[in-house]
């Protein structure tokens, strides 16, 4: 198992790499000049841009800015906030615990419908169930988060008056140890649902698929012919050897639900990063936005890393090196 795991992180460690060198290089190319924002606009004093340019190290060549912030990284600095004059871990990490719990409640939201589903139709297979089910997920992955999110705040919101249209809420519980407060349920139960409602119908989709290949294989047939149940064969049996894929895509679905958040919680006035870093390419903050795309993409990388060492656990066949 410790063999396994050092080859999965020696396999993570060049696509950190790209990652920080890709997020660096796209920084530099957009449009804008920090320095002059900083000063104040098109109409800032020359002089004083040039000396805010030499302040934070941006006339230097690209070659020694690249390596500067390369140097920041490895001592674990992710620099400052231009505008804000804050350490962009302060900065992200006082908008990180909005966008965890938000993509954390969909992704449990998603799971329990999409698996649910995804049962019902593998169960019905060929049925009016198995077709709502295939149809359903088909538009819930074609409609862009936002008009989703767009449609629940009109349904739920403005007509039914059950829940609030927007924001995090004033009354939600404080985190021990980290000071960080948790959301009012009410606030999360719509920004949450539109995020799930995207992911649900590709984990239906794969569970039901799975389900359907494991029905056929050689075990299940087995299982059957000694005397065991449809329903003990299809949970026992066929739930357990699907596993792989589903977790492959619920494991995948918690880091796409991070990057949706960015258009949902600009939807729904949700304090979290994605709001952070669209508010920061607006303003040309560029280590914000960098820092925001670092953790999101360590994120994945670590769901991706989770992902791996459930394998060995769900079939132990997946833990043994390859021949040769």
């Amino acid at each position: 198992m410790i063999g396994y795991l050092l080859r999965r992180l020696a396999g993570l460690l060049p696509v950190l790499a790209a990652a920080v060198t890709l997020v660096w290089v796209l920084m530099i190319a957009l449009p804008g000049d920090p320095a002059r924002l900083i000063a104040g606009g098109q109409s800032a004093d020359p002089g004083i841009v040039g000396a805010i340019r030499a302040e934070w190290g941006l006339d230097r060549p690209m070659p020694a800015q690249f390596a500067a912030y390369l140097g920041r990284l490895l001592c674990g600095d992710l620099g400052t906030s231009y505008l804000q004059e804050r350490p962009v871990a302060a900065v992200i990490g006082d908008h990180l615990v909005p966008t965890l719990v938000l993509a954390l409640a969909a992704t449990l939201l998603a799971s329990a419908g999409g698996v649910t589903l995804g049962c019902l139709a593998a169960a019905r297979r060929g049925r009016l169930t198995d077709a709502l089910v295939l149809g359903a997920s088909l538009l819930g992955a074609s409609a862009p988060v936002f008009w989703i999110g767009l449609l629940l705040i009109v349904l739920f919101a403005s007509r039914l008056h059950w829940l609030p249209v927007a924001g995090y809420g004033l009354e939600g519980a404080i985190i021990p140890g980290i000071g960080a407060r948790l959301p009012e349920w009410d606030h999360l139960v719509l920004p949450a649902s539109t995020l799930a409602l995207v992911s649900m119908g590709a984990i239906a989709r794969v569970t039901r698929a799975a389900l359907l290949d494991t029905a056929a294989a050689a075990f299940a047939t087995t299982a059957r012919a000694r005397g065991a149940s449809r329903l003990r064969v299809f949970l026992q049996h066929g739930l357990r050897n699907a596993l792989v894929p589903v977790v492959t895509v619920l494991g995948l679905n918690l880091a796409g639900l991070l990057g949706g958040a960015v258009a949902t919680e600009y939807v729904f006035a949700w304090p979290g990063l994605g709001k952070a870093m669209v508010r920061a390419i607006a303003l040309r903050d560029l280590p914000v936005v960098e820092g925001c795309v670092l953790v999101l993409t360590l994120i994945y990388v670590l769901a991706s890393l989770a992902v791996d060492l459930l394998y060995p656990v769900l079939d132990p066949r997946l833990a043994e090196p390859p021949p040769g």
